[in-house]
C-alpha cells in the first residue's frame, strides 16, 4: 500500500509539474520518482545471494519487528527431496542454498544442483531446470549455495554453476537454457584450466558474480595436492558466454607477485581459488575475490615464498580483470585459513567523513577493514612475528598480519586448563583423545610431527556464511565457532610428490561421542561489531545442547555453519546451529527474541521479502540439515509470516 500511494504521489502532476514550469521538469521528475520506485521494489525482495551487490544481508523491511516476532509461524514448507546420506549415493548432501526472490518469483537450487523456481509466497513449484549432475559422484558433498540473477533490458537470466564446472544461462521466466549463451544455455569452465588434469575436481558450488554485464566466475579445486586444475578468475560476456578476461591466481613470470614463488614452484599449482562468493561494487565497477590457500595447503615446503594471491582478498576491474589491489591475510599458508567469507561492502566513518570500506572476516576470527578503492587497511594493522616450522624442508613466513581493531571474534589459542568439564563423561572422552597431544598452542603455531591441537579449527572461526551489515548503525554481525582440530605432519614414502602430509586424529572437529567439543564452552559464538570505532557492541552464545541445558550447564553455544540477515524492524535472523534451531535476535542488544524448530538444522543463510500479493513479509531458510553437523538430511525450504 505505501509502495502504491509513493508511485501515485510520483506520477501526479500536481506533483510532477509545478505551477509554470516546463514539461520536461515533469519528466525529469518522474524519472527520478521512477527511479526511486525501482529501488523500492528491490528493497522487498532479495535479488543477490547477499541481499544486495555489497553483500550486506540487511533488508528494509519492518513489518516484523521486535514488537511482533515472537508470533511468527510457518507459512510453507517446500520440499525439495534433494538430499542423501550417503546410503543411497556415496556422496552426504549439504542445502546450503539461499535463494532469490525477484519479480515476484523465489529461485532457488538445490543439493543436487536443480533449479527450482517457486510463488515465493505459497511454495507451489512453477517450474524446474535440471542439469542432471552424476548422483554417484564421490566428493566431500553434495551442495549448492545459489545463483545469481542478472537483466540486460527485457532479458533475465538465471545463472546456475554445478559439481562438474558447467555454468548454464537459463530463462528466467520460461526455466530454459538460453541457446545464444555458450553452447546451447552451457559454459564448461574445465576448459582452459583443467586440461591436464581430467580427473581432478573441478566444480562451482557458490553464485557467481554478475558486473557491467560480465559473469565472473571461481571455483572449487582440489588443495589436497600440490599441481592441479587452475584456481584462476574468469569474467564472460553475460549476454554469449564469450571469455573476456583471465586473471592469474598464482602470477605467472613477468607478472605482479611472481616473484613470491621461488623457483618454479607457480607452474601447475592447485588451489588459491575462490569457492566463496564475491561481491561486486558496481558504480566503481570492481569485483572483490576471497581466495583461499595454495596447495598442498598444509605443507608448503615446495612451494617457498610468501604465495601471492594465496589467501588474499583482491579487487578486480569487472570489465578487464586487472588488478586493482590485494590484501593478503595469511602469508604462506600451512594451516588452510582460506578466506571463505564474502567480502561485505560497507560504509565507515572516519573523523566525520564517510569511506567506502570491505569487511572481511576470516576463519582465523579476524575481521580486516580496507579501503574499498585501495585496500589499505583502516585500523593498524601489525606484522607480527611467529614460530619456525621445526619440518625439514618447511619455511613459515617469519610474521603474520594482525589487525589492533577489532578484537578477534574467535578463540585462537588453548591450554590444558581450557579442556572442557560440562559433564565428567565428556571430560574423561577428551582427556584421552589429546592424551600425548601438544595441547598448549597458539594461533600460527605451525604443525610437527606430534599431534596438536589447531584453534581455530578448519572451519573457522567465521565460514562461508560469512557476516551482515545494518548501515544505520555501522554495525557487522558475525557467527563463529570454537571448536579445534587435532593434526600431525607424517612423513611420505620416498619419491612423493611431497615429503609431509597431514595426519588427522580429529580432522574438522575436535569432539567427544556426543559432539560435544574438547575445550571450555562457549563452542559458538554471535558478534556484534562496531566498524566505526572497532569494538564488539555484543556478544552472545548462538545454540544450545538440550541435554546439557536440562543438567543446568549454562548455555553453551553449538558448531554452526550459514549466515544471518538483518534488518530495518531490528532484528538479526539466523539459523546455523547444528539444534535444529531458527532464532531472532535484537539486532542492537543481541538478546534473543524468538526461537523456531526446523525438521532439521538449517545450515544455510536465510532471505527475507514482501510478498507482491499479501503485502506480507516473509523469512526463509533451507532446513537440509545433514553436512558434517547434524543426522538428520531434508531438503526442505521453510517460509515464515505473521499469522
Amino acid at each position: 500500500m505505501l509502495l502504491r500511494l509513493h508511485c501515485r504521489r510520483c506520477f501526479d502532476p500536481l506533483h510532477g509539474k509545478p505551477p509554470g514550469s516546463p514539461n520536461r521538469g515533469r519528466v525529469g521528475f518522474t524519472l527520478l520518482c521512477a527511479l526511486l520506485v525501482a529501488a523500492n521494489c528491490q528493497g522487498q525482495e532479495w535479488q543477490h545471494w547477499g541481499g544486495d551487490a555489497a553483500g550486506t544481508k540487511y533488508s528494509q523491511l519492518d513489518q516484523i519487528n521486535r514488537e511482533n516476532v515472537s508470533r511468527l509461524k510457518v507459512a510453507w514448507t517446500y520440499d525439495t527431496g534433494d538430499w542423501s546420506d550417503g546410503s543411497r549415493y556415496p556422496t552426504r548432501s549439504a542445502f546450503e542454498a539461499t535463494p532469490l526472490v525477484v519479480d515476484g518469483v523465489m529461485y532457488v537450487s538445490t543439493p543436487f544442483c536443480r533449479l527450482l523456481a517457486l510463488d515465493p509466497e505459497t511454495g507451489e513449484k512453477l517450474w524446474e531446470f535440471d542439469p542432471k549432475i552424476d548422483r554417484g559422484m564421490r566428493a566431500n558433498l553434495f551442495v549448492s549455495r545459489g545463483v545469481t540473477y542478472w537483466q540486460q533490458g527485457s532479458r533475465k537470466r538465471i545463472f546456475l554453476g554445478d559439481l562438474h564446472g558447467r555454468l548454464f544461462s537459463i530463462d528466467a521466466g520460461a526455466g530454459k537454457p538460453d541457446p545464444e549463451f555458450g553452447t546451447g544455455g552451457m559454459l564448461d569452465l574445465r576448459a582452459g584450466v583443467a586440461d591436464r588434469f581430467p580427473d581432478n575436481q573441478y566444480k562451482l558450488t557458490s553464485p557467481v558474480a554478475a558486473c557491467r554485464d560480465v559473469v565472473i566466475a571461481g571455483s572449487l579445486v582440489s588443495d589436497g595436492a600440490p599441481k592441479g586444475p587452475s584456481g584462476d578468475i574468469r569474467g564472460f560476456d553475460a549476454a554469449t558466454g564469450r571469455l573476456l578476461w583471465r586473471f592469474h591466481t598464482v602470477p605467472r613470470p613477468g607478472e605482479f607477485g611472481h616473484d613470491t614463488w621461488q623457483g618454479g614452484s607457480w607452474k601447475d599449482r592447485g588451489g588459491t581459488n575462490a569457492w566463496s562468493v564475491m561481491s561486486v561494487d558496481e558504480k566503481n565497477g570492481l569485483v572483490f575475490v576471497p581466495l583461499t590457500s595454495p596447495s598442498y595447503d598444509m605443507y608448503g615446503g615446495d612451494r617457498k615464498g610468501a604465495n601471492l594471491f594465496g589467501n588474499s582478498v583482491v579487487a578486480l576491474d569487472c570489465r578487464t580483470g586487472r588488478r586493482i589491489w590485494h590484501y593478503q591475510t595469511v602469508h604462506h599458508d600451512v594451516w588452510d585459513y582460506d578466506l571463505p567469507a564474502q567480502p561485505v561492502l560497507v560504509t565507515v566513518k572516519r573523523q566525520g567523513r564517510e569511506v567506502p570500506a570491505v569487511a572481511q572476516v576470516t576463519k582465523m576470527g579476524y575481521t580486516f577493514v580496507l579501503h574499498r578503492l585501495t585496500g589499505e587497511p583502516l585500523f593498524p594493522v601489525e606484522e607480527r612475528p611467529v614460530p619456525k616450522s621445526a619440518v625439514p624442508g618447511e619455511e613459515t613466513w617469519p610474521t603474520q598480519p594482525v589487525p589492533l581493531k577489532p578484537p578477534p571474534f574467535a578463540r585462537q589459542s588453548v591450554s590444558r586448563d581450557d579442556i572442557s568439564g560440562v559433564t565428567p563423561e565428556s571430560r574423561k572422552e577428551c582427556l584421552e583423545i589429546l592424551d600425548g597431544a601438544d595441547v598448549d598452542v597458539r594461533i600460527y603455531d605451525p604443525f610437527g610431527e606430534r599431534d596438536a591441537i589447531i584453534m581455530p579449527g578448519l572451519n573457522g572461526g567465521a565460514n562461508w556464511g560469512g557476516a551482515s551489515f545494518d548501515p544505520a548503525a555501522g554495525l557487522l554481525y558475525v557467527n563463529s565457532m570454537d571448536v579445534g582440530g587435532l593434526f600431525r605432519l607424517v612423513k611420505r614414502p620416498e619419491g612423493s610428490e611431497i615429503p609431509y602430509a597431514l595426519r588427522a586424529r580429529k580432522y574438522e572437529f575436535l569432539w567427544d561421542s556426543k559432539g560435544y567439543p574438547c575445550q571450555k564452552p562457549p563452542w559458538g559464538m554471535l558478534t556484534a561489531i562496531d566498524l566505526n570505532t572497532g569494538s564488539f557492541r555484543w556478544r552472545v552464545p548462538l545454540g544450545e545442547f538440550d541435554e546439557l541445558k536440562a543438567r543446568g550447564v549454562p548455555k553453551t553455544g553449538t558448531p554452526n555453519i550459514g549466515g544471518s540477515v538483518v534488518t530495518a524492524g531490528g532484528l538479526l535472523f539466523i539459523g546455523a546451529t547444528n539444534d535444529r534451531k531458527f532464532r531472532a535476535f535484537d539486532k542492537e542488544t543481541g538478546a534473543e527474541l524468538w526461537t523456531a524448530s526446523l525438521p532439521a538444522s538449517g545450515f544455510a543463510t536465510p532471505v527475507t521479502f514482501r510478498g507482491k500479493r499479501t503485502g506480507k513479509q516473509f523469512v526463509v531458510i533451507a532446513a537440509g540439515g545433514g553436512n558434517k553437523y547434524d543426522k538428520a538430511f531434508t531438503g526442505k525450504l521453510v517460509a515464515f509470516a505473521l499469522p
